[in-house]
């Protein structure tokens, strides 16, 4: 899949995360973990358990035409290890700050979305800060629905924060 961005920038291309790619998919999960709206997590985890906890179908980074440089990556988790549940997964996105706005965060969604319901994967999970109304806006343009918010759910960097659940079912799934 490629898309084309703003005149004022390049293309990319959608390929699947590999592990020569890891060094750039953790500096750019730690970019946004570094913003403070992103994650509750404090820093990026080592590849070997970032690796172990992400499914292999499921994950794909944006290239840039020229570069060849990650300029972003979506990735999907198991939500449970119940049968009942094979069908949902958990998506995270994480878009280098100087890609935003190229349309790299809507590319790799929509690949996972492709790849989620080619493998009969009828819901796909996120949850976002309300303060990250960037991923908000993603998210619905992609079809999500917000389903709720829990509110004060867990402390981050000395505050209770509340995130917003949203979901995608699979029109062609189920």
């Amino acid at each position: 899949m490629t898309t084309t961005a703003a005149a004022a920038t390049t293309a990319s291309t959608i390929v699947p995360m590999r592990p020569e790619h890891a060094d750039r998919v953790l500096a750019i999960y730690q970019l946004g973990i570094d913003t403070g709206d992103a994650t509750f997590q404090e820093s990026a985890p080592e590849w070997v358990e970032f690796d172990a906890g992400k499914l292999p179908d499921h994950r794909f980074v944006a290239l840039d035409e020229g570069t060849g440089a990650v300029l972003g990556w979506v990735a999907a988790s198991e939500t449970s290890k119940r049968a009942v549940y094979r069908g949902v997964v958990e998506t995270s996105i994480y878009v280098h700050p100087d890609a935003s706005g190229r349309g790299v965060g809507r590319a790799l969604l929509a690949a996972q979305i492709a790849s989620t319901e080619a493998a009969g994967i009828w819901t796909i999970q996120a949850g976002v800060f309300p303060e990250n109304t960037g991923s908000l806006a993603l998210h619905t343009a992609l079809g999500f629905r917000t389903i709720g918010t829990r509110e004060r759910v867990g402390r981050h960097l000395g505050q209770w924060r509340d995130v917003t659940l949203l979901e995608r079912r699979s029109p062609t799934v189920g």
